[in-house]
């Protein structure tokens, strides 16, 4: 299974969110980060917000923030919302998708869904805030001002 460049975006503007620690985050700043182009970003922000993973401030001083604590906000909450097709085989969907006289029955089917469910039950064990403690340098990395005045949880995740 291949995740889309949508959902491993979604996750780095969540970790970004989490560094920054509750403060409002400019899309600029963010793409820049990354590399990518804010348009890129902007729709991204549309399923998360609609989810209630993220929070979006219009206006001049507007800015993006995440919709829930870090650690409320599992790998797995973020693939539900970006991801549309969790087909592993062609056959995947069930009978409708296939001429496979099998695919009620089959046995191969039946290992891709207790694989797939295993991938979600590891993804539901992560929060955004594990990965943001994993990085010791994050704020260095992501060009985020440290001032100083970060959260317990923000400090956590500078050592």
């Amino acid at each position: 299974m291949r995740l889309t460049k949508q959902t491993n975006y979604a996750v780095r503007m969540l970790m970004y969110c989490a560094a920054n620690d509750g403060k409002l985050s400019r899309i600029p700043e963010i793409a820049k980060a990354y590399g990518v182009s804010e348009l890129f970003l902007f729709k991204i922000i549309q399923p998360l917000h609609k989810a209630g993973i993220m929070e979006t401030v219009r206006g001049r001083n507007g800015g993006v923030k995440l919709g829930r604590p870090a650690a409320e906000i599992t790998l797995f909450d973020v693939v539900r919302v970006t991801e549309e097709n969790f087909a592993m085989a062609e056959c995947f969907g069930g009978a409708g998708d296939t001429d496979c006289p099998l695919v009620d029955s089959c046995g191969f089917n039946s290992a891709l869904r207790e694989a797939l469910n295993a991938f979600f039950t590891v993804l539901a064990k992560y929060s955004i805030a594990d990965l943001v403690h994993r990085r010791h340098d994050i704020f260095r990395l992501l060009n985020i001002d440290d001032d100083g005045d970060r959260s317990e949880v923000a400090q956590a995740a500078v050592g």
